[in-house]
C-alpha cells in the first residue's frame, strides 16, 4: 500500500483550508460533514464559501496566506492554482507535523482525500493513491448504487444494542454469529424497508430469547425478462442472501449466475401440460422451508404479480403467518418490447396497452375479444404461442384489421433475443412454418410498425 487507510476524528477540531475557489469550497463541505472547525484563508472567496461564512459555519481570513496561519491544526488542505504557494504550504505543514493535502499534487501530500461512500456511521473510502482519481470516483459510483442508504440506520441500531450483546455473549464467536444473523436476516430487511421500530423489537426479542426464531422469511423476487442488468438492486441483494432459491424456467441462466453460490437450488418450473411441481406444492414448499427458519427466495421471470402467480403464493404465506417481501421486476411486455424497438404506447398509434394471458387456469382462451379488438391500443399476449391461430381468428372475427402488424418476441432481452414480424392474418402461418421457441411474447398493434426505426437493441449488437 502506498497509503495506510485511516479515519481521523476531526469533530470540533481546527482545520485550515488555503484557497477560496470552487475546489476549496468542495473540500470545505466534506470537512463540515465531519463537524470540523474550519478556517479558510484567501484574498477572495467564491459565493459558496461566503454563504457558509454568513451562516457562521466557517471562519474566513481575507488575506494572502502567511506561515503564521499554521497553528495547531489537525489537518491542512491547500486548494489554490498557485503551485509555489501550494509547495510552501506543504513544506510548512510537514515541518509542523500536521497532515496536509494539496489538491491534484500527490507528491506534496502526506494524506490523500479519498472518494467517499457515506452511509454514516458506515463510511467507505476509495483511494487510487492520487494516480487515477476519476477511476476512484467511478468505483464509488458503483458502490453507491449497490449499498442502500439504510445501512447507516442498521449500523446505528446495532450500536444501540452493542453493550447488551457484549454482556450476554462473553465469547466473541457467539457475538459474531448473533450479529451475522441480525445483519443478514429479518432485522436487516425491516430496517431496509423503513420499519425501524419493528426491527428494534425483533432484535430485542432475538437477544432476550434463549433460542433462535424458528420462522424464516420468503422473498418473492421478480427476475425480469432475462437480461441480468435489468434486475433491481433489492432483487440482487435478496438473491445473494437467501438460503434456498426456488426458480422457474423463465429465469435466465445469466440471472441464476447471480444467486448466492452456496444456496440450495430447487427447480419448480412449469411448462404447458408439464408442471415439475404443482402450484399448490410450491405454495406449501415455501411455507415448509420458512418454518425451518430458512430465508427463501422465490425467483420468478418477469414480475411476480403479472401472470406470475405471486398473489396465490403470498395468500398461502399470509394464512400461515410467514413473513414475506415482494420485489417487483421488469415484466416481459416492457422488457421485450423495449429491446425490440416497439413502444407500447405512442400518441399517433396507441393510447392504451393491455396485458393478456393466453392460457387461463382452466386451459381455455376465453377472453373479452370485442374489447381487445378495439382500435388505438396495443395488446401483449403472454403464453399464447400455442393459441396463436385462435387469437388471430377471434380478433379478426371481432373486427380487427387482418393486416394489423404483429410481432413475436422470442427469448426477449437475452443473447438469443429474436423478433418475428407479420400481420394478424398471417400469424398462424408464421407460427406453423417457423421454429419459434418459448418463451415468446406476442405484440399486436400499430406500434409494431415503429420497430425498424427504433430498434436500438439489435442495432447495437
Amino acid at each position: 500500500m502506498n497509503y495506510f487507510p485511516i479515519f481521523i476524528d476531526i469533530a470540533k477540531k481546527p482545520c485550515l483550508v488555503v484557497g477560496g475557489g470552487d475546489i476549496a469550497f468542495r473540500k470545505i463541505k466534506l470537512l463540515l460533514k465531519a463537524n470540523a472547525q474550519i478556517i479558510c484563508v484567501a484574498p477572495k472567496f467564491c459565493v459558496g464559501i461566503l454563504e457558509l461564512s454568513e451562516c457562521k459555519k466557517i471562519t474566513l481570513l481575507a488575506k494572502d496566506f502567511a506561515p503564521s496561519d499554521i497553528q495547531k491544526q489537525v489537518l491542512i488542505i491547500s486548494a489554490t492554482n498557485d503551485s509555489a504557494l501550494n509547495s510552501k504550504v506543504s513544506e510548512l505543514a510537514k515541518c509542523a507535523n500536521i497532515a496536509v493535502n494539496v489538491v491534484d499534487s500527490p507528491d506534496l501530500c502526506s494524506f490523500v482525500m479519498p472518494s467517499i461512500v457515506d452511509r454514516s456511521p458506515i463510511v467507505i473510502a476509495i483511494s487510487s493513491a492520487g494516480k487515477a482519481p476519476v477511476l476512484a470516483r467511478l468505483i464509488r459510483a458503483k458502490l453507491e448504487s449497490t449499498i442502500p442508504n439504510a445501512y447507516g440506520k442498521l449500523a446505528t441500531l446495532a450500536g444501540n444494542f452493542r453493550a447488551q450483546v457484549k454482556a450476554k455473549f462473553s465469547n466473541i464467536e457467539d457475538r459474531r454469529y448473533f450479529w451475522e444473523r441480525a445483519f443478514s436476516g429479518v432485522v436487516a430487511e425491516k430496517v431496509f424497508a423503513g420499519k425501524i421500530d419493528e426491527a428494534q423489537a425483533d432484535l430485542q426479542a432475538q437477544l432476550d430469547s434463549s433460542t433462535d426464531s424458528d420462522i424464516g422469511e420468503v422473498y418473492l423476487v421478480g427476475g425480469g425478462p432475462g437480461d441480468p442488468d435489468l434486475l433491481t438492486f433489492k432483487a440482487l441483494r435478496l438473491m445473494q442472501q437467501a438460503d434456498v432459491i426456488l426458480y422457474d424456467r423463465l429465469v435466465s441462466t445469466e440471472v441464476m449466475e447471480l444467486v448466492r453460490r452456496d444456496a440450495e437450488l430447487i427447480y419448480v418450473g412449469k411448462e404447458r401440460d408439464n408442471h415439475s411441481v404443482p402450484q399448490d406444492g410450491i405454495n406449501q414448499l415455501l411455507v415448509d422451508l420458512a418454518k425451518q427458519g430458512r430465508r427463501v427466495c422465490r425467483l420468478k421471470g418477469g414480475d411476480p404479480f403479472i401472470f406470475g402467480r405471486g398473489g396465490e403464493e403470498i395468500e398461502t404465506l399470509a394464512e400461515n403467518n410467514i413473513p414475506f417481501q415482494v420485489v417487483p421486476g421488469i415484466t416481459a411486455a416492457s422488457g421485450c418490447s423495449t429491446y425490440s424497438g416497439i413502444p407500447l404506447t405512442h400518441r399517433d398509434y396507441s393510447q392504451s396497452c393491455r396485458f393478456v394471458t393466453g392460457h387461463l387456469k382452466d386451459g381455455s382462451m376465453n377472453l373479452p375479444w370485442s374489447e381487445l379488438a378495439a382500435p388505438q391500443q396495443t395488446i401483449v399476449f403472454y403464453m399464447a404461442l400455442n393459441g396463436a391461430k385462435y387469437l388471430s381468428e377471434q380478433l379478426i372475427a371481432y373486427g380487427m384489421r387482418a393486416d394489423m402488424p404483429v410481432a413475436l418476441v422470442e427469448k426477449g432481452t437475452t443473447k438469443d433475443h429474436k423478433v418475428h414480424t407479420t400481420t394478424l392474418l398471417e400469424l398462424p402461418n408464421l407460427v406453423a412454418n417457423e421454429t419459434i421457441h418459448a418463451p415468446t411474447l406476442i405484440i399486436v398493434g400499430e406500434v409494431v410498425k415503429l420497430r425498424e426505426k427504433l430498434n436500438w437493441f439489435e442495432n447495437k449488437k
